[in-house]
């Protein structure tokens, strides 16, 4: 069960169980703006309409929603050069979700879209200019300071790169003790029945408590990743390109873990993810972000199967397609050419 694949190297990250600072890479030289808030774009021509709720598979309007942004927005100011002066990058703009509890909710678009933005917005990292996000029924706010003890552990995220987002001098067992020592009161003792539990719920055996992250394979740090994350019993998991950074084979051995763990435990996902065949693996409901915006939501099954806006169809169309008989007609073309070129130069 446990895979192998390369230790991809990247920069340690924290979890907003830590009570530290942000996971997530910031933008350098950029400043949050909070006084100018962006306002969203009327719809364009041919999108899907992004009002309400999305359409889904489970819960309707009257279903158990876990998680809801409501014209969530985030802008930054950034230097514009000597002469330029100061300008505002609208990160995420007017951006309405929600989730419902057990469900997993895709958000896909380019690199710069806003997703990576959003995830911060949800996993309580960064406050968002304007609009509001609930957790659980409960409105967030975090601008003026940390947000609570028992908030902040029902939203938890992975990141991307296994290797990175742990700490290399703690072993294994005390990263999944850390945030129950700052999350809760339990005794030493219960901390760590807890941790080798969780070990074993990921696929792990009790004696990689001793060890340290650099003895374990991409696949299997991704997996104490997972552990830590729901070792403070989130609600919500934040799933940032959980498994971009991994082999092929242990990518499906993860997301088959994931989706044991969210029918187990009941959890909410929102998963961001490049690879949309991934999405169409794992995801209930589909968002596509384009510089900031939602331009199409939908049930997965409606979205992959009849994509409205030219954006969703342009990022569709540039997936790589697995198909045979193009492969066969590629190969046969380049071995007519090398069979052509031995015959010029055969008759010279």
């Amino acid at each position: 069960m446990n895979g192998r694949d390369d230790d991809t190297p990247g920069q340690r990250a924290t979890t907003a169980a830590d009570g530290i600072g942000p996971g997530v890479e910031s933008q350098q030289g950029v400043e949050p703006a909070h006084a100018e808030p962006s306002q969203a774009r009327p719809d364009q021509a041919g999108r899907r309409p992004v009002e309400g709720a999305p359409v889904r598979n489970g819960p309707g309007p009257g279903g158990d929603i876990v998680l809801e942004g409501r014209g969530i927005t985030r802008d930054y100011h950034v230097s514009g050069g000597f002469f330029g002066g100061r300008k505002t990058v609208h990160a995420v703009r007017g951006v309405d979700f929600s989730v419902a509890r057990g469900k997993t909710l895709a958000i896909v678009g380019e690199s710069g879209c806003g997703k990576s933005t959003l995830a911060r917005i949800i996993t309580l990292i960064d406050p968002p200019t304007t609009g509001t996000l609930l957790i659980e029924g409960r409105p967030v706010q975090i601008s003026g300071g940390r947000p609570p003890r028992d908030l902040r552990s029902r939203v938890q995220i992975v990141f991307q790169n296994p290797h990175g987002s742990l700490n290399p001098r703690q072993k294994i067992g005390n990263v999944l003790m850390e945030p129950l020592e700052l999350n809760t009161d339990l005794p030493a003792a219960e901390r760590r029945d807890r941790a080798r539990g969780m070990l074993e719920k990921v696929g792990l055996l009790p004696e990689h408590f001793d060890r340290y992250p650099h003895m374990f394979s991409g696949g299997q740090r991704q997996r104490i990743a997972i552990a830590r994350a729901l070792m403070v019993n989130p609600a919500i998991l934040v799933l940032d390109e959980p498994v971009s950074a991994l082999d092929l084979s242990v990518q499906a051995q993860v997301l088959n873990l994931l989706a044991d763990l969210q029918k187990e435990f009941g959890l909410t996902y929102v998963f961001i993810s490049h690879d949309l065949s991934v999405v169409r693996h794992i995801a209930d409901d589909v968002m596509v972000m384009l510089r900031g915006e939602v331009v199409e939501r939908g049930s997965r099954d409606a979205v992959f199967a009849d994509p409205q806006h030219a954006y969703t169809r342009t990022l569709f169309a540039a997936t790589p397609v697995t198909n045979l008989d193009a492969i066969r007609a590629r190969v046969e073309r380049k071995a007519s050419r090398r069979r052509a070129m031995q015959e010029q130069v055969a008759s010279r």
